[in-house]
């Protein structure tokens, strides 16, 4: 069984239908796996024999504080100078493939399930042999770090989702739990980007309505979730950005686990100005 869902690329038949679940509103998006082919890829600058599927960027009414990108880097390519932004963190999670990942003179190698966080001012590379046996393929979120005065940025590292041990809700047995890659209490820290594990038929019981903006990418599984009011249906392999305070909640369908990948903004003040 595939651990993470990946995109596949490609194009649907000439015979298909063009209705989908493809959705964009002022407080939440939807973008199903099917959309993503190969006419809605991207190329970078500075990266070699790889190609992009942005599902999220700082634009007004969408995304205020991250980018997210799938890239699919083919046998022989990566990048030795793959981020423009000196402000910039990050965070890369593979989702199939391998790579070698150089971060501030250390050197890492990811495999599927591999998390690295990219500290500020991080110097780093990603590069894919030419003897590789697939191409690899990862999530990249990337957000311009906000500074605190007498608080040092935090380091970069590398993990496994495989080797962290999730944490359960409170009074939900594990059926509800998150995979935590640091410490929620480090104000250093100004992003989040976990796990969320749903057993099948768990539910987020209420709609969360707070300040964080988050990006999901589903990994595995597929829910029901609500949104603002709306029921959408969701599947391993869709992105869903929501704005800060849209309500959500939402069941897991099963039969198997339901797991996503979420962003959000976290442990700062709030600008008093809109747009800072």
């Amino acid at each position: 069984m595939q651990e993470y869902y990946s995109p596949v690329g490609g194009l649907p038949g000439r015979d298909q239908l063009l209705t989908g679940r493809a959705i964009f509103t002022d407080a939440y998006a939807v973008i199903p796996r099917g959309v993503m082919t190969d006419i809605v890829t991207s190329r970078l600058p500075n990266w070699d024999m790889t190609r992009a599927w942005v599902l999220a960027r700082p634009l007004t009414g969408f995304a205020e504080t991250f980018s997210e990108t799938i890239l699919e880097i083919a046998q022989g390519g990566g990048s030795s100078k793959p981020e423009p932004d000196p402000d910039a963190e990050a965070v890369l999670f593979v989702l199939s493939g391998s790579g070698h990942l150089k971060a501030d003179g250390e050197d890492f190698e990811l495999a599927e399930g591999s998390y690295a966080y990219l500290a500020p001012g991080c110097e780093w590379s990603l590069l894919v042999g030419s003897n590789a046996a697939h191409p690899l393929k990862c999530v990249w979120i990337r957000k311009r770090y906000e500074t605190i005065e007498g608080v040092a940025p935090p380091r970069s590292f590398v993990t496994r989702d495989q080797d962290v041990q999730p944490t359960s809700m409170p009074g939900y047995d594990g059926a509800w739990s998150t995979t935590r890659f640091v410490d929620p209490d480090d104000v250093a820290h100004d992003m989040h980007v976990n796990i969320v594990n749903f057993a099948p038929g768990a539910s987020i019981p209420f709609a969360e309505t707070h300040v964080m903006e988050h990006g999901l990418y589903m990994l595995h599984g597929k829910g029901v979730y609500r949104l603002n009011g709306d029921w959408v249906e969701v599947e391993a392999g869709d992105f869903l950005w929501l704005r800060a305070f849209c309500p959500q909640a939402c069941y897991a369908g099963g039969p198997a686990p339901f797991r996503y990948l979420l962003y959000k903004n976290v442990n700062r003040h709030m600008p008093l100005s809109p747009g800072r």
